[in-house]
């Protein structure tokens, strides 16, 4: 535990881009992946204490980085490591407000957020979810992340019922490949599995209103618990079309930044399952707000989550110390290194297909820097 208060000083602040290609590319509404990116943001306090986050690649890691290791790391050097408003509000004014990167900053000052609350969780010896009020609890686990594509039917049985002997109560098929095989799929794991699975459908933003009112029906028939993001995230006329054409709940907001955003998208109404990313909207201190309005509203937090244990490690802390929680999404794609390789895992199912926050002071996770040594930057887009 630290006691002074001068050590907690911002000493030094790092954003480190790695990559890795992607053998057996998954095709979803968005391409075909042929590489996995991630962003980790590294600061060091003057005392030596060190927190580790996560910001989303925006698929352009490189750019992301080279915003955190300039601008953002020239804001915050000598501020105190533990006044996250102070730094958020900084970052906030000098570059996010006005004339600023807008969502590139909002994903880089998101895993600089989330290494200040794991230095102030490492500074008093607590987990982050009792840092944030809350306590550990099990959490609903989903399979979801970068899986479940455009596959024969039979094919993604398959997998789903490999995913179901892993103990996933619900997986999250993907949509976008045009509504009659969408269809296909979905009735082949519905008809595999019955009631025992819950089923989401996400479609990537590929869909139009019209896509949504052919699918409707079925997601209806199916009895699946979402439609997440058919269309672009500031498209609301298309969201408050398709709110009217069934009864299935539409879900968004992992492409929304900051809590500017999130309240459109809350007073709109259109959608009722909202999806921030803690290493996008703007870190644990902005998602905090988010909750918080949802919470008026009624409305469950179902955070996206991305590559490593820093970005999962930081949502199931957060679905313990919320009074709005819902689903934690585990990346079950079939190679993922950052989860396997770059960080220790806070995954691991329960016999209830629940997980549990780390219990370690902070996120609780830890980095191995040699894989970032040998795992550089691959330029180029993630998917094609």
């Amino acid at each position: 535990m630290v006691n002074d208060a001068s050590s907690l000083k911002i000493a030094k602040v790092e954003g480190i881009a790695t990559s890795f290609p992607v053998r057996q590319g998954v095709t979803l509404g968005i391409g075909r992946a042929v590489k996995r990116d991630a962003l980790l943001v590294k600061v060091t306090t003057e005392s030596g204490l060190i927190g580790w986050g996560e910001s989303h690649h925006g698929r352009a890691p490189g750019a992301v980085a080279q915003l955190i290791n300039t601008t953002l790391r020239q804001l915050v050097i000598g501020m105190d490591a533990a006044d996250v408003v102070g730094v958020w509000s900084r970052i906030y004014t000098r570059q996010l407000m006005s004339h600023g990167m807008g969502q590139a900053c909002a994903l880089a000052m998101s895993g600089l957020d989330q290494a200040l609350w794991d230095i102030r969780g490492k500074a008093v010896g607590w987990p982050l979810h009792r840092l944030l009020g809350g306590s550990a609890r099990p959490v609903p686990a989903y399979a979801g992340g970068i899986s479940l594509g455009f596959q024969p039917p039979a094919e993604l049985v398959e997998e789903a019922h490999a995913l179901r002997e892993q103990g996933y109560r619900a997986v999250k098929l993907r949509f976008g490949d045009g509504p009659a095989r969408d269809i296909e799929r979905l009735a082949a794991v519905r008809r595999a599995f019955g009631d025992s699975l819950g089923i989401m459908v996400d479609a990537n933003t590929s869909y139009t209103v019209s896509d949504v009112r052919a699918v409707m029906p079925a997601l209806q028939e199916h009895r699946v618990l979402w439609l997440e993001e058919p269309f672009a995230p500031h498209d609301y006329r298309s969201y408050r079309a398709a709110a009217g054409l069934g009864q299935v709940p539409l879900a968004a907001g992992e492409n929304h930044f900051t809590r500017f955003e999130f309240n459109r998208l809350i007073a709109e109404g259109a959608v009722q399952v909202m999806q921030p990313d803690l290493s996008k909207a703007g870190g644990i201190t902005e998602v905090q707000r988010i909750a918080a309005m949802a919470s008026a509203d009624k409305l469950s937090i179902n955070p996206h989550t991305l590559a490593s244990g820093l970005n999962m490690a930081a949502s199931i802390h957060f679905l313990c110390a919320i009074d709005n929680p819902g689903y934690f999404e585990a990346d079950v794609a079939r190679e993922n290194l950052f989860r396997d390789l770059l960080t220790s895992r806070p995954d691991r199912l329960d016999a209830e297909g629940c997980v549990h926050p780390p219990e370690g002071p902070g996120l609780g996770i830890e980095v191995d820097e040699g894989f970032l040594a040998a795992h550089p930057l691959i330029d180029g887009p993630a998917y094609v």
